[in-house]
């Protein structure tokens, strides 16, 4: 996944601010939902960083996997993200 070419992002203390440019909408993610962004934009499937949030943070695996599903698809359906 890539970021779409019109949305840019800046960390902040509590996480990450999402700008889009075209529409002049924002998006704040909290540290867990940066972190994810971040993965994803590494490379990292929606299936692996589950993995490592449910044994990172004790929680079930589905819990994770649904976390991160809605996570991808509100970045997506935003417009936020692209798939590469």
């Amino acid at each position: 996944m890539l970021l779409h070419p019109d949305v840019v992002s800046t960390d902040t203390d509590d996480g990450t601010v999402l700008l889009h440019l075209t529409t002049g909408r924002y998006w704040q993610l909290n540290s867990t939902g940066a972190g994810v962004l971040r993965r994803l934009l590494d490379g990292c499937t929606p299936d692996d960083i589950a993995a490592e949030l449910a044994d990172r943070h004790a929680i079930p695996p589905e819990r994770a996997e649904r976390d991160v599903r809605s996570i991808v698809s509100q970045l997506s359906s935003s417009g936020l993200v692209v798939t590469s």
